[in-house]
């Protein structure tokens, strides 16, 4: 059963009305990004990538390859 997602606008988005936004969507385990300009092309993550992310870019390492 797929659920409608709740899309919010981004605070840095400007405030506008127009299709000049950034929107969130999140589930439980997946946060989806769009631009309101192009609603249908999304970028859909899970939460533990994203947090490897975000740990690797605030410790200044964002990238590890693997052997």
């Amino acid at each position: 059963m797929t659920h409608a997602l709740h899309w919010q606008k981004s605070t840095f988005s400007g405030g506008g009305e127009g299709n000049t936004c950034v929107e969130l969507a999140a589930t439980p385990t997946t946060l989806h990004l769009r631009e309101s300009d192009t609603p249908n092309t999304q970028l859909s993550i899970t939460t533990a990538p994203l947090a490897h992310l975000i740990r690797g870019v605030k410790s200044g390492h964002p990238f590890h390859p693997t052997a």
